[in-house]
């Protein structure tokens, strides 16, 4: 099964569902449903303390280029902000408009704060396992990403209570992670896609295999020190889906936040603007990632566009 190719693995789809869109119908009529994710990888990124040689360039507030052989303090403290300040006031925020959203968590993140993955997981969300650590999958042989995978699912199932249902990786997949993922027996579907507007099947060894895409366009990082304009993408975003659903075809809509970089005051100030706006519509369900491939899953077969 599968190849150690770093330029195999399956081919592309241009098409997709194409002029066949599925007439999707969410479970109380909504035009929407929007997944808010909080990406949870506080500890868990590159480090001198991890034993890794060098530091995490991404996901903090500074572009600064430090030296890769001295340790980044200020990085370091950048990322400790999200898991110990910042968590805390987006689970505040959701708990307070009655949402339930997604932890796209890594595991080793959890096992360093674990109170973050007994809060999460008491307060309702679910769970989309980010891999062992925030990593790049692409850089592991075959054999290494399959233990990574096992050892992230037994380490979940300590700090979340429960194996993750679901799977996506730092960036990208590797020519090997789906089928990996589907190998693995306890996923109902990953993530590691950024191609359309609605979940679908691919067949993996011969199986369907269920794929809920993504988005890094409602996300904080394309704008994380522009607060404002995170608002204005996702408000217009929105508000575009809506019109679509309510022509018939409704659409789902992934938000990603950070810790490290939502969970700043100023910032958790316009997703509540955001959220106020979506939830004044009365168009809008705010879905776990589990409801939408459940029932995506279990009512497939009754969209025209793709087969039952």
């Amino acid at each position: 099964m599968g190849t150690s190719d770093p330029v195999a693995g399956p081919p592309r789809d241009l098409v997709g569902y194409g002029r066949r869109q599925p007439q999707v119908r969410w479970p109380g009529g909504e035009a929407v449903a929007v997944n808010v994710v909080i990406n949870y990888e506080e500890g868990s990124e590159m480090s001198h303390p991890a034993g890794d040689g060098r530091n995490e360039r991404f996901g903090g507030e500074s572009d600064y280029p430090f030296p890769e052989n001295v340790r980044d303090l200020a990085q370091e403290s950048m990322y400790e902000y999200g898991s110990r300040a910042g968590i805390w006031r987006l689970l505040d925020l959701l708990d307070e408009y009655g949402i339930k959203g997604t932890f796209s968590g890594c595991a080793r993140a959890f096992e360093l704060n674990p109170e973050v993955a007994a809060a999460g997981s008491e307060a309702g969300h679910d769970l989309l396992c980010h891999g062992w650590r925030w990593e790049e999958h692409w850089r592991l042989s075959r054999e290494q990403e399959a233990e990574h995978i096992a050892q992230a699912v037994a380490s979940c199932e300590r700090t979340w209570g429960e194996r993750p249902r679901g799977f996506y990786c730092r960036y990208g997949p590797s020519v090997n992670t789906r089928e990996l993922v589907a190998a693995e027996g306890g996923f109902l579907y990953d993530s590691d896609a950024y191609n359309d507007d609605y979940p679908y099947h691919v067949e993996v060894d011969g199986r369907p295999h269920l794929v809920v895409p993504y988005s890094l366009t409602y996300n904080d990082f394309q704008a994380p020190k522009t607060a404002a304009n995170f608002l204005d993408l996702c408000r217009r975003g929105f508000d575009e889906y809506r019109r679509e659903g309510e022509a018939g075809r409704p659409k789902m809509m992934s938000i990603g936040l950070h810790p490290r970089a939502m969970g700043h005051a100023a910032r958790v100030n316009v997703l509540r603007e955001l959220l106020e706006h979506m939830l004044a519509s009365e168009a809008v369900w705010f879905a776990r990632r589990i409801e939408i491939a459940e029932w995506w899953q279990g009512h497939h077969g009754e969209f025209r566009g793709e087969a039952a």
